[in-house]
């Protein structure tokens, strides 16, 4: 009972977020919280602990949790630093390829696609950023991986709250191409497709947002 309520409270501010219906800045009171879902403070904190660590929101001591501020340039700066890293890791990929990598990465693809056909926002968000931390993986990169994954989830928010469902199931195409090129072995194709691919997802987040509500129960309601 009390993972199912942690999981919809997560769940609850995370479309409250995703949706704009919570501006970036907002406190999350825990007491507003636990009476609005009828739960008690240490349930609230566990689900903030869990956003905290999805970077939906901050956590700062004796001040308590704010959903989280990103911002545009630091998105920005995220991809160009990306682009640079994951040329040199699909050129890596490419040499070392294996039937198994490939199945993995076809298995992965398959997953984000179930999840864009789902609408299932948060789902496809992880999953296609996943897809790059699950090549440096496949690859027995862990210190790329930890970096890709650090990487990814400090524009997360950004991407969640800024990319469509056409963009996300674009993404999701061009995955599968890099895939293609991956297992083809062909390097310049794979690593100009990457390169692309990264180039559109930014390109693709639009910034014009509804203004959102800072009234945590109508924004939940």
């Amino acid at each position: 009972m009390e993972i199912s309520s942690t999981l919809q409270i997560v769940e609850s501010l995370t479309r409250a977020i995703v949706e704009h219906r919570l501006r970036p800045g907002t406190k999350l009171a825990e007491q507003k919280l636990a009476d609005h879902f009828g739960v008690s403070r240490t349930l609230v904190r566990q689900a903030l602990f869990q956003l905290s660590q999805n970077r939906l929101i901050r956590l700062e001591p004796a001040r308590g949790a704010f959903v989280a501020a990103p911002s545009v340039d630091e998105a920005k700066q995220v991809f160009a630093v990306r682009r640079m890293l994951e040329a040199e890791m699909t050129r890596s990929f490419v040499q070392t390829v294996t039937p198994a990598r490939i199945k993995a990465l076809r298995e992965h693809v398959a997953q984000e696609k179930l999840a864009v056909n789902n609408a299932d926002a948060a789902g496809r968000t992880e999953l296609l950023g996943d897809f790059h931390v699950r090549m440096a993986e496949l690859m027995g990169n862990e210190v790329l991986a930890e970096l890709l994954r650090d990487l990814i989830s400090r524009c997360a928010l950004i991407t969640l709250m800024y990319q469509s469902p056409q963009a996300a199931e674009h993404s999701n195409d061009e995955h599968a191409a890099i895939v293609k090129a991956l297992a083809a072995r062909d390097e310049a194709l794979a690593v100009r497709l990457m390169n692309e691919h990264l180039l559109h997802v930014e390109e693709s987040l639009t910034f014009d947002r509804k203004q959102p509500i800072n009234e945590i129960s109508l924004a939940l309601s």
